[in-house]
């Protein structure tokens, strides 16, 4: 362990050129399960990481009425997480970190455990909100509909033991409206190249 994280077995863990040896300020993450507090409001939910940061008083309200529009909550400040929907209480997870201003967002699939519907909401919100902010992110997802609507840069692995297969630049124009997007012949072309390399993954599997 080096600094409470698990040291590489190779290589070197750098951000800016610089080794990682603790958990750095600027990096934030966001679980697969929304992970909010039940005993805290939308709006005491977003206000935690600024706490921690140790931001207070004014600028950390003006900071959670930020996050509460961006997030679509108007009207939800006061409302308690099992009153909210799943893509809301995501929502709030999302805007707790995002109000600290991450300069590297971290995703585990944050929209995995969602319905389709909900999820593809939550695509379109993501993607205004990175356009507004510009954060480097690093989504893991086992989605590649979700991996193409996304990203720049698409990275595909093998099975285990995990290895990089391919790196894929997504050549589709921003901004990107998640309904049209899908329906486009770009958006197909760069759906069919990808399959074809998951495709030889599943039937080194089946073999």
């Amino acid at each position: 362990m080096i600094g409470g994280l698990v040291a590489p077995t190779a290589g070197a863990v750098e951000i800016d050129g610089r080794a990682v040896a603790g958990v750095p300020p600027n990096v934030g993450y966001v679980f697969q399960k929304d992970t909010v507090f039940p005993w805290r409001t939308v709006a005491r939910n977003i206000a935690l990481g600024l706490e921690y940061h140790g931001v207070t008083g004014a600028e950390q309200a003006r900071r959670v009425r930020e996050g509460v529009r961006l997030a679509g909550l108007q009207g939800f400040e006061d409302a308690y997480p099992a009153t909210l929907s799943g893509g809301m209480r995501q929502r709030v997870a999302l805007m707790r970190t995002l109000v600290v201003d991450p300069e590297i967002l971290l995703m585990d699939e944050p929209f995995g455990a969602l319905d389709t519907h909900t999820k593809i909401g939550l695509h379109a919100e993501l993607l205004t909100l990175w356009e507004a902010k510009h954060q480097t992110v690093v989504f893991v997802t086992h989605d590649l509909s979700e991996a193409i609507t996304l990203a720049d840069r698409i990275v595909v692995m093998t099975r285990r033991p995990g290895r990089v297969k391919l790196l894929y630049d997504v050549a589709l124009p921003r901004p990107r409206d998640v309904i049209k997007l899908r329906e486009s012949e770009e958006y197909a072309r760069e759906y069919g190249q990808i399959w074809h390399v998951l495709g030889e993954e599943f039937a080194g599997a089946g073999a």
